[in-house]
């Protein structure tokens, strides 16, 4: 029996070293952090700046050049402002994301879709406070036919053709996860805005097993992860416009920060067409280059991580690359009315 635990310990912690590269990264993992506002921190759900609602997509493909089957993480989301005619000074925001992940051929799938509300108040006439959560069902699936284990090693290589006293109680794994979180906005003049951030995802710390009970000594609940993020817009003139940001997360001893700046430049006065360009950093991890333009209401953005760390005497420094597509809107009776946000913009 003790070796039985063993290997369930084997098993599951091998899980969740593919789920921590894999999946915890669909927590936030995303390099361009800040187009996936909805999980950065519940409290982005309709902290829109300049539009009544926005629609977004993301994919992240990594280890391409290490692997035959890449990790790959996409996301659709999209959130809205509501009830601004019927709260004095403030509003709600109400959103939604589906992520899915695949770690590898297909070994552990994630599936994680969440619903997310929001209340912003206004703090004066330069201030903004906002809290929100976010609740998801999360379903991960293992491919049991691609896994390999100790038992199944002939003395030179691991054959998942040979038998296995391994059994895996539920090849399915599903469960229930909140987030939460608060942001705070300071914008004094039309050519400054100030925010932070502060979120706990997995508050409720779901268990994650593909096992009925727990080996000894083994717990299976996910740890809480903090997420924190500063970033600030500062309109330098008509044309230019500089933000600087930076995040940090940790869970379980685990820890990423990232920084950098992205600087947008109007070809048009209006700020209806924009080239973006930016540069980011892990420290000790990778170095993030990111383009991007704005053309009317549609925002597209690439970047590519190049690694930095020891990985690259393996990868030679090729590490993921990720697309962002984002579309604002406004609702028909404002007719295109940018005014009616009483969050800052810095468009003219």
């Amino acid at each position: 029996m003790k070796q039985m635990g063993g290997l369930k310990k084997i098993l599951i912690l091998g899980c969740c070293v593919i789920g921590g590269i894999g999946v915890s990264a669909q927590d936030l993992h995303f390099s361009q952090w800040f187009n996936s506002p909805l999980m950065t921190n519940p409290a982005n759900t309709g902290f829109i700046p300049d539009a009544d609602y926005r629609l977004g997509a993301n994919y992240r493909n990594q280890w391409s050049s290490v692997m035959s089957e890449p990790y790959t993480t996409m996301s659709v989301w999209g959130d809205a402002q509501v009830f601004r005619n019927k709260i004095e000074n403030g509003w709600m925001g109400l959103g939604g994301v589906i992520l899915k992940d695949q770690a590898g051929a297909g070994t552990l799938t994630s599936t994680e879709i969440y619903g997310s509300a929001a209340y912003h108040q206004m703090l004066g006439y330069a201030s903004l406070l906002t809290l929100g959560f976010n609740a998801g069902y999360i379903n991960k699936r293992i491919n049991t036919t691609s896994l390999k284990f100790p038992d199944q090693f002939d003395g030179q290589f691991f054959d998942n053709t040979l038998p296995t006293s391994v059994q895996i109680d539920q090849p399915n794994c599903n469960f229930f996860d909140m987030q939460l979180g608060m942001n705070y906005a300071y914008f004094p003049t039309n050519n400054l805005y100030l925010n932070g951030g502060f979120s706990v995802q997995h508050i409720n710390r779901p268990r994650e097993s593909f096992f009925t009970t727990d080996p000894e000594g083994f717990d299976s609940r996910l740890a809480r992860r903090y997420i924190g993020f500063v970033n600030a817009s500062i309109k330098v003139n008509d044309q230019v416009i500089l933000d600087p940001m930076g995040y940090y997360t940790s869970m379980a001893g685990a820890q990423e920060i990232s920084i950098g700046m992205l600087a947008k430049y109007n070809i048009q006065d209006n700020g209806d067409q924009q080239v973006i360009g930016g540069l980011f950093a892990r420290p000790g991890d990778a170095i993030i280059p990111m383009i991007g333009f704005i053309y009317h209401n549609i925002k597209l953005t690439f970047s590519y991580d190049a690694t930095t760390s020891s990985l690259k005497n393996y990868n030679n420094g090729y590490g993921a690359f990720e697309f962002a597509l984002e579309q604002d809107g406004f609702y028909s009776q404002y007719n295109g009315d940018r005014r009616q946000s009483l969050c800052p913009t810095f468009k003219q």
